[in-house]
């Protein structure tokens, strides 16, 4: 990145106030964590349909508009974020994979702005990762990207199916089970997060109902696994180490003196127990992907 664009960047929070331009070389990281899963992804979507624009809303750092580019036979992929440094990496991303003949563009824009539409367009198949969840309102949400969907294109959603496992049940300090225990305390922080979100409206149905409430057809479902076995090492380590601290941020309101002073144990390099140095960390999870139709 240029000094010049690093001077025009502006700091842009998102509505749970997460600093997202902070994160680019975390999202880029874990961009590669799912590359052959987000790859396949964009090949089912594209191949046997008349598709050949995409919309990819809240890019991050461009891994699934740089597949989504590879693979379309010819069109335009619109990326949409409102962090600026996420947005420029993203198209720069995007557009060294692109295919011949396809065309990356990027829009700044809010997905929770109700001119978004207006923004961004319209495209015959719109992408939302892990996005819809951090909106106030998610129905409204699911609603305005379906806005975006041309007569009888596609609305993807890909969320969270079982949040990611790094630790063995017994760590060797603290009591078994800390990690269970560590995303209870996430959890509690996540509903108390939306809970005091300005303008937060419930969505107390599944994701699948939820697109038809939003005036989706054909809505179907899949899942698939994110698995790296340990021992994990490089980038998928430091994710791994980095999900650890994202974990302490809930513990230190929710978990008891002795399981934060046990996670502290696993995050202090300099001490006996720390986790970098263990051969037994390793990543799983589950992301389901929903698809909904628009009506022609």
């Amino acid at each position: 990145m240029s000094d010049r664009l690093s001077l025009l960047i502006m700091h842009h929070h998102s509505h749970d106030n997460i600093d997202w331009d902070t994160r680019l070389r975390q999202l880029r990281d874990e961009d590669g964590l799912t590359a052959t899963q987000t790859r396949r992804i964009a090949e089912t979507l594209v191949a046997g349909d008349a598709c050949h624009s995409v919309i990819d809303v809240g890019s991050g750092a461009g891994g699934a508009a740089a597949a989504f580019a590879a693979t379309l036979p010819g069109g335009t992929v619109t990326l949409v974020d409102s962090a600026p440094e996420l947005l420029a990496e993203a198209e720069r991303h995007a557009t060294e994979h692109a295919a011949s003949g396809v065309e990356v563009r990027g829009v700044r824009a809010d997905a929770a702005d109700e001119e978004l539409g207006a923004a961004v367009g319209s495209a015959d198949l719109v992408f939302s990762s892990l996005v819809v969840h951090h909106l106030p309102d998610q129905l409204a949400g699911l609603r305005r990207l379906a806005e975006l969907v041309r007569p009888g294109g596609r609305l993807v959603v890909v969320e969270s199916g079982l949040w990611a496992h790094v630790l063995p049940w017994d760590v060797g300090v603290g009591e078994p089970g800390l990690e269970e225990r560590l995303l209870a305390a996430r959890h509690s922080w996540f509903r108390r997060m939306r809970a005091e979100m300005p303008g937060t409206v419930r969505l107390p149905v599944g994701w699948s109902t939820a697109l038809r409430q939003a005036g989706l057809g054909d809505v179907e479902s899949w899942s698939y696994l994110v698995d790296w076995p340990a021992p994990v090492t490089g980038s998928v380590r430091d994710i791994v180490l980095r999900r650890l601290e994202w974990l302490r941020e809930a513990a230190v309101e929710e978990c008891s003196a002795d399981d934060l002073a046990a996670l502290d144990q696993l995050l202090d390099e300099r001490g006996p127990h720390y986790a970098g140095r263990r051969d037994d960390l390793y990543y799983l999870a589950a992301h389901s992907v929903f698809v909904g139709r628009k009506p022609t």
